[in-house]
């Protein structure tokens, strides 16, 4: 009977596995999709945004040309106006050329505003595809950083999975996959940003070939032109710089969790001008790298909820590591909360403190919250550490 049972066992098994594996493979096809999706969005946005700015260069010269026009429309008519109030005194031949000046400069008038007029609502077509098109690749892109998230967690091993999970240590191990997933899935992205940022730069292409046709058009405008293409360039290489380390901090990978949190701290105080102080006590050991990584976010969530919620002036973060555990407290001077009212609300700080307390039972660990109107707010988590 034992035997029988192995065996229908180890078939189950085989057969889910064939179930993940088809699945993994659909999931891989609809990321290919989904990326091909984002590329041709983003393609489609360059063209957009050329033709954005061929419209806008289109109708400048228009409103300068109506302006000479309607200038000259005007003396025009100011002849006309002095022809009919003295007939006599001028030839048929003035009567009807001024006439006709008159007549042919409306027209042309008209009909450049016409073309204003068309050139206005391509102009507004444009602005409005373009946007459709910036949230769809934007929306494709985080399916595929969701799918890819997805498809690491499936291809773990499904049979080390079920024997995990009939203890405590091993569903813990099951938590820090899950995390290892998203954190690898995070590198990945970090490096393509870093190695190929091409669609960030996209616009920087798109505005040198503006100053190329701008050369022919009108030089003067070049260096203007330049100097703000040199901000664009400033400000996206900074924008990169900031998405990596949100991504994945490399002084966590090169130095470990507790160098990595006091430059993470250091960065904060200096950005949002709060004083933070960071005491560390015990033993500096690196750890699990997963675990490194949840301990990194969690104490990054704790004070971006101070940032976003506390009004707070100071703030203190206190690690203490041990063999076996590693505890974190992270607390305010702020304005406090009502816990049980967040957690029952649907907005607020109720998904970050969520977000800690899914990590925090992920890794087997314990988290305390002390908090009450007025009188701040104190986090603690303590964790088990695996060997």
């Amino acid at each position: 009977m034992d035997g029988l049972a192995r065996t229908g066992s180890h078939g189950e098994l085989t057969s889910l596995d064939l179930v993940i594996r088809e699945t993994v493979n659909t999931l891989e096809s609809e990321r290919e999709q989904l990326f091909a999706v984002s590329e041709n969005a983003r393609n489609e946005c360059s063209r957009l945004e050329g033709a954005l700015l061929e419209t806008d260069r289109q109708l400048e010269e228009i409103s300068k040309e109506l302006a000479e026009v309607e200038s000259s429309e005007k003396e025009a008519q100011n002849v006309v106006a002095k022809i009919t109030g003295n007939f006599e005194r001028h030839t048929e031949a003035e009567i009807k050329g001024a006439y006709e000046r008159a007549k042919e400069l409306q027209v042309k008038s008209t009909l450049l505003k016409e073309r204003y007029e068309q050139l206005e609502h391509k102009k507004k077509e444009l602005q409005t595809s373009l946007h459709g098109l910036r949230e769809t690749a934007e929306k494709a892109e985080g399916m595929v950083s969701r799918v890819g998230v997805v498809m690491d967690f499936i291809r773990g091993n499904l049979k080390d999975l079920n024997v995990k999970l009939e203890t405590l240590h091993q569903r813990q191990q099951m938590g820090l996959q899950v995390i290892r997933a998203q954190e690898e899935e995070r590198k990945r992205v970090a490096r393509e940003i870093h190695d190929g940022p091409a669609q960030s730069m996209a616009n920087v292409v798109l505005r040198m070939e503006f100053c190329e046709k701008l050369m022919e058009v009108d030089p003067h405008k070049v260096r203007a032109e330049l100097q703000e293409l040199k901000g664009i360039v400033k400000n996206t290489l900074q924008d990169i710089r900031k998405i990596i380390f949100d991504l994945r901090p490399m002084a966590l990978d090169d130095l470990g969790v507790v160098p990595a949190l006091k430059r993470y701290i250091e960065d904060f105080r200096q950005k949002y001008d709060i004083n933070i102080e960071m005491s560390f006590y015990g033993r500096e050991t690196r750890l699990e790298p997963a675990l490194e990584v949840a301990l990194f976010r969690l104490v990054q969530e704790a004070l971006n909820n101070v940032l976003k919620h506390s009004n707070a002036s100071n703030a203190k973060v206190i690690i203490e590591m041990k063999p076996e555990w590693v505890k974190a407290i992270v607390e305010d001077d702020g304005t406090g909360f009502d816990l049980e009212q967040a957690l029952a609300n649907q907005g607020g700080t109720k998904f970050g403190l969520i977000s800690m307390k899914e990590r925090i039972s992920l890794l087997e660990g314990d988290i305390d919250i002390d908090t009450r109107p007025g009188r701040g707010t104190k986090i603690l988590f303590k964790v088990p550490v695996t060997r």
